[in-house]
C-alpha cells in the first residue's frame, strides 16, 4: 500500500491560510474592480541557481497538488477572517465556494531545471489562482532546496547508501516534508518514522549514546542491544573507545555483526583504523556507517575511505547552505477582459537590479547533442520549433481543477536519477561554477533566440 494515496491530512484542517495577507486582499479589491474574473497565467520560476549550483532539482509537485486540493475556506477559518476584519461580506461569501478550477502545467517532478525555467504554470482567473502563491513557493522553495542538497550528496556518494536523519534539527512539519525531498534526491532511507508512514520511506535505527551510557559497561549495552535486535544490527562505536568498542563488538555479536557506526573524531583517519581491525577479528562482512555533521564535501572527501553508507542530519535538512531556491510566482499573461474568449496579453514587472521577468505564458524543452547530453534550457513564447516539439518538459499536473498527475514517490525518484544522468559530467561537481547548461530564451512572434 503507499501510504501517500490516503490523503492524510497535516495538522491543519485546510491548506487556505498558508498564505500571505495580501492574497486575499488582492482578491477583495479585484472582485470590487471587476478584474478578479480574468483569465490568467502564473509562473513558478528561479532568475538564478543558488551560489556555486549547477543544476536545481524540482521536488515538492506531489505536496502542491495535496495543498491546492485541500485549499478550502471552512467556517473557521472564514470566522478567522471576519474576526479580525482583514476582508468584507462580499469576498468571504465568495471564498466560502472556492474550490480552484482551473489548470497547472509543471516539469515533472524529480526533473532538474535551470535560471528561467517555467517549473510550474497555474492558469484560471486571476482571483483563484493569486490564492494560491504563498503555499505554492512555500512547498517548492523547501523541498527543492532539499532535494538539489540531497542529489550533490548522492552523486558525492556514488553507490555508498544515505540516511536521512535530520529530524531533530528542523521544524516536526518541515522534517517530513525534508525526508521525501531527500529520497527524491537520491537518499536511501530516513530515521524519521513519520515519513516512514507517510510516504513509505524505508526506516531505519539502532541506539544512541545515551543507550551505551545507560548500562554500567559498554559490553552490557552490546549485548543488550544484539539480544534485542540480532547480530546484524549496527552498534555505536565511538562513544569511549573505538578500538576497545569494536573489539567488544565483535565479542558480543561475532564476524556476523552488521556494521559499527562511527559519529565523531577524525573519520577518515579511524575508518581507516576500524576497518583494519574488524578484518583482523574476522568481521570482514562488518559494515562502516559514518555520521557526524556531513554534507557533500565531507562525503566527497571520504571517497577513497572504507566507509560503506553515511547518514546526513542537519546539512541536508538546511540545504547544505541554501534553504530557498529563491523561486518567485509571477503574473506573465492575463485577459484583456472578463470575457472567457478575451485573448491573453503578455504583461511583465519593469524592474532593475536583477529582477526582471519574461511576459508571456511560455513552454520549456530541452535540447541535447548528439551524444544525447543536455546542452542547453530552451523557453519560449507561441510555436514551439519542430526539432524541440518531443522534448517538452511541462507536463499536465491539473485539469480543471482536478489532479491527473499523482506518481508513487518511486517513480519520482527514478526520474530524477535519469535526469541527472542526462546532463554534462560536470554537473556533479562541487566546485562553484555555473549552471551546467545555458537558458536560451525563443521569441515566439520573431524566432529570435537570446542567451541568459
Amino acid at each position: 500500500m503507499n501510504t501517500a494515496d490516503l490523503g492524510l491530512p497535516v495538522d491543519v484542517p485546510s491548506t487556505a491560510l498558508f498564505t500571505d495577507q495580501y492574497e486575499l486582499t488582492m482578491l477583495q479589491a479585484a472582485l470590487k474592480a471587476g478584474t478578479a474574473e480574468r483569465r490568467s497565467v502564473f509562473e513558478v520560476f528561479t532568475r538564478r541557481l543558488p551560489e556555486g549550483r549547477r543544476y536545481g532539482v524540482v521536488a515538492g509537485t506531489g505536496r502542491v497538488l495535496d495543498a491546492v486540493e485541500n485549499f478550502r475556506f471552512d467556517a473557521g477559518v472564514l470566522g478567522f477572517l471576519r474576526e479580525r476584519n482583514i476582508l468584507d461580506e462580499q469576498t468571504l461569501k465568495w471564498l466560502a465556494d472556492y474550490r480552484f478550477s482551473g489548470d497547472v502545467w509543471g516539469y515533472p517532478e524529480g526533473e532538474v531545471y535551470f535560471p528561467g525555467s517555467p517549473i510550474m504554470r497555474v492558469e484560471g482567473t486571476f482571483a483563484e489562482c493569486v490564492l494560491l502563491e504563498t503555499v505554492i513557493l512555500s512547498i517548492l522553495n523547501h523541498d527543492s532546496a532539499i532535494a538539489a542538497a540531497a542529489s550533490r550528496m548522492a552523486s558525492a556518494a556514488g553507490e555508498r547508501p544515505l540516511i536521512e536523519m535530520g529530524a531533530r534539527r528542523t521544524h516536526e512539519l518541515a522534517a517530513v516534508a525534508a525526508s521525501r525531498a531527500a529520497y527524491l534526491g537520491g537518499f536511501t532511507s530516513t530515521s524519521d518514522l513519520a515519513a516512514g508512514f507517510r510516504y513509505g520511506i524505508p526506516t531505519v535505527g539502532t541506539s544512541a549514546h545515551a543507550f551505551t551510557l545507560l548500562h554500567d559497561r559498554e559490553r552490557d549495552a552490546f549485548r543488550a542491544q544484539v539480544d534485542s535486535m540480532g547480530r546484524g544490527t549496527t552498534l555505536l562505536v565511538d562513544t569511549y573507545d573505538v578500538a576497545e568498542a569494536v573489539r567488544t563488538a565483535v565479542e558480543v555479536a561475532g564476524p556476523e555483526l552488521g556494521a559499527v557506526r562511527i559519529d565523531s573524531g577524525d573519520l577518515l583517519l579511524v575508518a581507516h583504523r576500524v576497518r583494519q581491525q574488524l578484518d583482523e577479528l574476522g568481521a570482514a562482512g562488518t559494515k562502516i556507517i559514518v555520521t557526524s555533521d556531513l554534507d557533500e564535501y565531507a562525503i566527497a572527501s571520504l571517497a577513497a575511505a572504507p566507509v560503506d553508507a553515511y547518514g546526513v542530519g542537519t546539512q541536508l535538512v538546511t540545504g547544505s547552505g541554501h534553504p530557498t531556491c529563491s523561486m518567485v510566482y509571477k503574473l506573465v499573461a492575463r485577459a484583456e477582459s472578463g470575457d472567457a474568449a478575451a485573448p491573453l496579453v503578455p504583461v511583465a514587472k519593469k524592474s532593475s537590479g536583477g529582477k526582471t521577468s519574461v511576459g508571456g505564458r511560455k513552454w520549456a524543452a530541452r535540447r541535447l547533442d548528439e551524444y544525447g547530453v543536455a546542452e542547453a534550457e530552451v523557453v519560449g513564447t507561441g510555436p514551439v520549433p519542430d526539432g524541440l516539439a518531443d522534448r517538452q518538459l511541462l507536463v499536465r499536473l491539473i485539469e480543471g481543477g482536478d489532479v491527473v498527475a499523482r506518481e508513487p514517490l518511486d517513480v519520482v525518484r527514478d526520474r530524477h536519477t535519469a535526469a541527472r544522468a542526462n546532463l554534462p559530467l560536470s554537473a556533479t561537481q562541487l566546485s562553484r561554477g555555473e549552471p551546467v547548461i545555458p537558458t536560451e530564451y525563443v521569441n515566439g512572434r520573431s524566432g529570435s533566440r537570446t542567451g541568459a
